[in-house]
């Protein structure tokens, strides 16, 4: 109470004396904090009982006016003092001791306002950056202490001056082998030599010099040259008594210790403070993006900040449930790691782990969003330690058990963070873990090379239909994601070579266009067994198709891999005979929907596809070897089986498969659109296009169909309940058949609508 009533009036005396120069009021303040610790007998009472958070209040108040009024960049005296009598360096000493009892608290305060303030650049300064240095230090050493706000608003202050001027980091990358044998041996090693912590100073002009040998107490003398020597000597002993007090530093080297700025931030992400552990991400997320290379090194290769990362994902993962709802995972809603704010109380639609849950999926939002900002090689490394230690080490043997359960689990997990990861350099070992980094055609003998990738693919065809349709859904996404090697590895690869076509030379006599519109030497579908009660007669009747549709060209040979798209598009719409149809009955199921969406997305992939560079035309086949046998690929021979048994699947299987089909066929490669969408390519021996499978499974239709009776009401019906026109009734016969067929003759339509778009987009200049 008495030292409170001595500060009013000590305020009160100020303000009616006359105003002293800054730098003697400067001083005043300074001398009134030593002289406390020369003159004090009780060290315990709190720093708050004290006029030190006054006298350093007034400093400040001091610096900035002093700054204020002089140009840019123009060092006044009160700041020449403070450098030159390493007030710094004390005011650490002072908040290591933590004497008096919040004393380091005070201390935080000031540097982190010093350098908030003050405009002119003052880390350059030795000493300045050499006792922010030691601070920093001090931070995060051990959690939940009463100073941890203050300590993370100082590293905060630090991290954006350093990103002001990236350059600056070089102070803070701290050289952790220094010799021994230069500092006299053991007993002469100051305490910055034993922790590695010596600054690289020489950027600013200044040698590297070691700091004066410290008594046992790793204390340092203060350079007071305007005190009496008889003060001098009780300030430094009392300095060097208050140690006995202290909260020691590390006293054994440990390793990583090179940049503790990253370390101390590393420390307080894992604070019980949520909005403290939220300040210390957004710290080092600012350090991992400095284009310093060498900061960018030491952060990846002395340091712990990649193990942390990938140990935090490790722990999350491992504590979600063995079996969590895949469709809780995946409509959890979106999720970012700043904003992990979640209370189960309060959560309507809550499920068991859905809190594990989200703080995995936060966890990894943040390791994305950090290697999205990261400098390159900083990045690089963040994404091949979560590769290795996260995909390899912890995902993997999750995906490739054998558990339906937990194959389903772990398989929506890989889907939703497929789906989430926005960072092209994680985005690609991603893919790597996913598929391998093979290019080299597949062959039948060696599809299981890359084992997890075998797995996957294997497990779009599983016995169980949940499964089969969660990793279909993992593939459909993989394939929207901007990344050119998911495609080639999964299709491209297979198709390099043409080796699907059997090689026709074009003589002059063939240039001649058949009479029922059809290229020399093309396959007639009105010769094909299969459509013998196809009419000549039955083409389109939609008026909104033959007013948009391209007028027939005259003369178009196959030399360049392209077809008439009108003979594409009617081969498509009639594939599944008239007696098979149920779109027509119904309004609002036209063609000219699928045309729509057809546009958006095929618009939407070509951007994707931009930046890779594919040809504008088929590679010419005098170029292709034709020789070599002919692979589809595991994925397409999976995707192309499941095709095949439509008619016998569940709706929502079918539903998946040619939904990842139809997104395949979108991608504006010559090579994917003539193997996917021309019906007239001339397929070599024992080889099967995604147009020979549905003329197969239509050749299988026409069979059944004369089995059942009532064939097109109950088709219609199961549209119109389908459609939600109709309520649900009596369980149909064949319904799986039905469902299918309905299936059938959308992904038809779908492909049609595709090969037209796509047409145009290629025609219009």
């Amino acid at each position: 109470m008495f030292s409170k009533f001595t500060s009013i009036l000590q305020h009160a005396v100020e303000a009616l004396a006359p105003s002293l120069p800054l730098q003697e009021d400067f001083v005043y303040h300074w001398k009134a904090i030593t002289h406390y610790y020369i003159e004090t007998s009780d060290d315990k009472a709190p720093v708050t009982d004290t006029n030190i958070p006054s006298h350093l209040e007034q400093m400040l108040v001091i610096l900035v006016q002093e700054e204020n009024e002089r140009e840019f960049g123009e060092t006044g005296p009160c700041m020449e003092y403070l450098l030159h009598h390493k007030i710094l360096e004390t005011l650490y000493t002072l908040g290591k001791a933590d004497c008096p009892p919040g004393m380091k608290q005070q201390v935080l305060v000031f540097y982190t306002k010093l350098l908030g303030k003050i405009r002119q650049p003052l880390l350059p300064h030795i000493n300045v950056h050499r006792p922010v240095q030691k601070l920093i230090r001090l931070c995060g050493e051990v959690l939940a202490t009463p100073t941890e706000n203050e300590e993370i608003q100082f590293l905060c202050i630090v991290c954006a001056k350093l990103k002001q001027d990236p350059y600056l980091v070089n102070f803070f990358l701290e050289n952790k082998f220094k010799s021994l044998a230069s500092q006299g041996g053991p007993n002469a090693i100051s305490e910055d030599v034993l922790k590695g912590q010596d600054s690289l100073s020489t950027d600013t002009g200044q040698s590297c010099q070691p700091e004066e040998p410290s008594g046992a107490s790793g204390t340092e003398h203060t350079d007071l040259e305007d005190e009496p020597s008889h003060q001098m000597g009780d300030l430094s002993t009392s300095l060097e008594n208050l140690s006995v007090t202290a909260l020691t530093e590390a006293t054994v080297v440990r390793p990583n210790q090179d940049y503790n700025l990253v370390n101390s931030l590393l420390n307080l992400t894992r604070s019980p403070d949520g909005r403290i552990a939220v300040k210390a991400c957004e710290g080092l997320m600012l350090l991992v993006s400095l284009p310093e290379p060498a900061a960018a090194k030491c952060l990846t290769q002395s340091t712990c900040l990649c193990e942390l990362l990938t140990d935090r994902l490790a722990s999350l993962y491992k504590a979600l449930p063995q079996s969590v709802d895949p469709l809780d995972i995946e409509t959890v809603e979106a999720v970012n790691w700043g904003l992990d704010s979640y209370s189960h109380k309060e959560d309507a639609s809550a499920f068991p782990g859905k809190r594990a849950l989200i703080s995995f999926l936060s966890w990894f939002d943040y390791c994305d969003q950090l290697i999205k900002e990261a400098q390159k090689t900083a990045a690089v490394a963040l994404a091949k330690a979560v590769h290795e230690r996260f995909f390899i080490g912890v995902m993997e043997p999750q995906l490739m058990q054998t558990s339906e359960m937990g194959i389903l689990t772990s398989t929506a997990l890989l889907h939703r963070i497929v789906r989430q990861v926005t960072s092209d350099i994680l985005l690609q070992e991603m893919v790597f873990f996913i598929l391998g980094e093979q290019r080299e055609p597949e062959t039948l003998a060696e599809i299981s090379r890359h084992p997890l990738r075998h797995r996957l693919i294997e497990h779009c065809d599983h016995i169980s239909d949940e499964i089969s349709i969660m990793t279909l859904r993992m593939f459909e996404h993989l394939l929207q994601k901007p990344n050119e090697h998911i495609l080639y590895n999964l299709v491209l690869r297979n198709l390099e070579e043409r080796n699907y076509t059997e090689y026709k030379p074009v003589y002059p006599e063939d240039k001649d266009v058949v009479e029922n519109g059809l290229i020399a030497g093309a396959v007639d579908l009105e010769e094909d067994p299969l459509f013998t009660d196809i009419s000549p007669d039955n083409t389109l009747s939609n008026q909104e198709w033959l007013s948009s549709s391209p007028p027939a060209t005259p003369d178009h040979p196959k030399t360049d891999g392209k077809t008439e798209v009108h003979k594409i598009v009617n081969s498509f719409l009639c594939l599944v005979p008239d007696e098979a149809k149920s779109s027509y009955h119904v309004e609002g199921t036209g063609y000219d929907t699928y045309l729509r969406d057809a546009h958006r997305q095929f618009r939407d992939y070509c951007a994707i596809c931009l930046r890779w560079e594919w040809p504008g035309s088929p590679k010419a086949l005098e170029r292709c070897n034709l020789e070599a046998a002919f692979f589809e690929g595991h994925f397409l021979k999976v995707l192309f089986d499941r095709m095949g048994r439509i008619l016998d699947q569940p709706y929502d299987v079918n539903l998946q498969v040619t939904s990842v089909l139809s997104r395949l066929s979108l991608f504006p490669h010559p090579h994917i659109h003539e193997y996917l969408l021309d019906p007239y390519v001339n397929l070599a021996s024992g080889c099967r296009s995604l147009f020979s499978v549905i003329v197969r499974v239509v050749g299988d239709l026409m069979v059944r169909i004369q089995r059942i009776q009532d064939f097109t009401p109950k088709l219609l019906l199961v549209r119109k309940r389908l459609l939600g026109l109709e309520p649900e009734g009596p369980v149909i016969d064949h319904i799986t058949l039905l469902e299918g067929v309905i299936v059938l003759e959308e992904f038809c339509k779908e492909l049609a609508a595709i090969a037209f778009v796509k047409y145009h987009a290629a025609s219009t200049p």
